[in-house]
This record gives C-alpha cells, sequence and structure tokens, in this order.
C-alpha cells in the first residue's frame, strides 16, 4: 500500500501543479487582441508548462533522472523568478516541484529497481 501511495502521490501532485501553471496562462486572452497575438501569448505563457510535462514524461518512465530533473526546474524558477531575494511568493508556484522531485527520487531509492 505505501509503495502504490508513494508511485502515485508525486504523479498526481505534479499534474495538479502543471495545471495550476497553466490556469495563469489564461490572462493572454484579451477582446481587443487579435486571435492570432491571443494564441501566440497563449503559448508562450506555457513554454514552461510544456517543459515541465516532458519531465514528467521522463519521470514517469525513470524516476531518478525524472526527480533530478524536477528538483534542476525548481532551481531554474527559483533564479527566473528572484524568489529568495525579493519575491517569495513565487514558491507557492515552483515549490510543488521540489516536493515532487524527492518524492520521485524516494520511491526510485526505496522502491526502484535494482540493477
Amino acid at each position: 500500500m505505501t509503495q502504490k501511495l508513494l508511485y502515485w502521490i508525486p504523479r498526481v501532485f505534479t499534474i495538479a501543479a502543471i495545471l495550476f501553471m497553466l490556469m495563469f496562462s489564461l490572462d493572454s486572452f484579451d477582446d481587443e487582441a487579435t486571435f492570432i497575438n491571443q494564441m501566440t501569448g497563449f503559448l508562450i505563457h506555457n513554454i514552461p508548462v510544456f517543459i515541465l510535462i516532458l519531465i514528467l514524461v521522463i519521470a514517469w518512465k525513470r524516476e531518478l533522472p525524472g526527480g533530478i530533473l524536477f528538483i534542476l526546474a525548481f532551481i531554474a524558477g527559483a533564479v527566473f523568478y528572484k524568489s529568495f531575494t525579493g519575491n517569495p511568493g513565487s514558491l507557492v508556484v515552483i515549490g510543488p516541484f521540489l516536493i515532487t522531485g524527492i518524492l520521485f527520487i524516494l520511491h526510485h531509492l526505496l522502491y526502484g529497481k535494482k540493477i
């Protein structure tokens, strides 16, 4: 039971965090802009989401590299959003990826295939 729980918690938590980030890209839709400009802004806002989906696919198949990539994504987000020097609110958005990275690595270490 604990193995299944530790298997699914980081995956579901990551999907929820990605959907939370996706929600912020909806502000690109404006009545005054053309459809092309709105879609371009929507796609540009979602570049980090696409990268995180790619990392999730990697982590789903190989937990250790995926967990490391999630921790690196957290660090990159912290540097980009200046989280530790004046923007601590951004940790709400990027913090889940540190947690899921740790959980992916923990599941791999506890229950992963031994080579």
